[in-house]
């Protein structure tokens, strides 16, 4: 699929809607069971910890929860900061900031990497607030500074796991029932062999596919799905 959904959405008869704000709620567990019990503790501040790293593939979550972890500092009227290191290279903050959460840090060039190491040593010695940062790979395999590699792993290091293909499809399927259609198996399976991989994305084609179905009047099955992606091509 080239075109974005947005694009998608032009297309159709009925605009896509946007997904759910992350929150730890709607966050979709599976493995990763021990890292939301750590989240929810530092959110409450009852770890003694407050650097974390979470990494993993394109599409496991790790934006998800760095949002949510925002979100929920600032339903508890704490400030709270998020930043996409793709688009920040400055990371500027209050001195009342109790989060900083710092998106795929891996695209850092050599400027935002001082920048992250200069904040990092700043919270260290001057502040209480927590850090939450996330890449595409363990510290140790991270090509940046080995200063800031190395501070990276001294606080706690956590691996996010993706969803495997069977709870995908349970989400997926739970995710139609509570939108009053029916998703079969065969749906969903080639949804996952033609689509993208991340369960956001999957969730907005769902969508987009119920709405493609009531606009012509047809049921959803695997050539209306086939269909929709080529009309997005």
């Amino acid at each position: 699929m080239n075109s974005t959904y947005a694009d998608l959405g032009k297309q159709l008869p009925l605009d896509i809607q946007a997904p759910s704000a992350p929150t730890l709620d709607n966050f979709l567990i599976g493995r990763n069971a021990e890292l939301l019990q750590l989240l929810r503790a530092v959110l409450a501040r009852k770890e003694k910890e407050r650097f974390v790293y979470i990494w993993g593939d394109a599409g496991c979550g790790k934006s998800h929860l760095l949002q949510a972890m925002v979100a929920a500092f600032k339903t508890n009227n704490q400030v709270a900061v998020f930043f996409s290191a793709g688009k920040h290279h400055e990371f500027v903050t209050s001195n009342d900031v109790i989060c900083v959460a710092i998106d795929d840090i891996d695209e850092l060039n050599a400027s935002g990497q001082a920048e992250l190491f200069k904040l990092y040593n700043q919270l260290r010695d001057e502040s209480d607030a927590v850090l939450l940062v996330s890449g595409s790979s363990a510290p140790k395999y991270l090509d940046m500074r080995q200063d800031l590699v190395t501070r990276l792993g001294w606080g706690l290091v956590y691996q996010i796991h993706e969803l495997s293909e069977e709870e995908k499809i349970h989400a997926l399927k739970q995710h139609a029932t509570s939108s009053g259609f029916h998703l079969s198996q065969d749906v969903c399976l080639y949804l996952l062999r033609h689509g993208r991989r991340d369960l956001s994305s999957l969730m907005l084609i769902i969508d987009a596919l119920d709405r493609y179905s009531l606009a012509n009047q047809r049921h959803i099955t695997v050539p209306l799905l086939r269909e929709l992606l080529q009309v997005s091509a």
